[in-house]
């Protein structure tokens, strides 16, 4: 397992944006697919986005396709969650989460993720 560390979540308002980075130690980084999870209060955790090893492939989950958009910087060890034109639903606790191991799942599970971040809190206010 490996320690992920998110940051950039907050208070917004609806219809506002906010951009979550997840730093990840180690020299191999590049080689894992990465996704973003989220969990509300009182609801399981479920996946947001992934993103494979070198960002050739995406999954979105469809509350949040064409809103949200996930990318990474494999030189810096970081991906990002680009979150625009939020809603009240999207209020959460946001996770990081790095792959079990180095393949790419075109539907990807929670099971598919075994490192995680400590989360950061996203508020969306009306």
């Amino acid at each position: 397992q490996v320690h992920l560390g998110e940051s950039g979540g907050g208070l917004v308002q609806a219809g506002g944006s906010l951009k979550l980075s997840c730093v990840a130690p180690g020299r191999t980084f590049s080689s894992y697919a990465m996704a973003w999870f989220r969990q509300a209060p009182g609801k399981q955790r479920e996946i947001v986005a992934a993103i494979s090893w070198n960002g050739g492939s995406k999954y979105y989950a469809d509350s949040v396709k064409g809103r949200f958009t996930i990318s990474r910087d494999n030189a810096k060890n970081t991906v990002y969650l680009e979150m625009n034109s939020l809603k009240l639903e999207d209020t959460a606790v946001y996770y990081c989460a790095r792959a079990r191991d180095s393949r790419w799942y075109n539907q990807p599970s929670i099971a598919d993720f075994g490192s995680w971040g400590q989360g950061t809190q996203v508020t969306v206010s009306s």
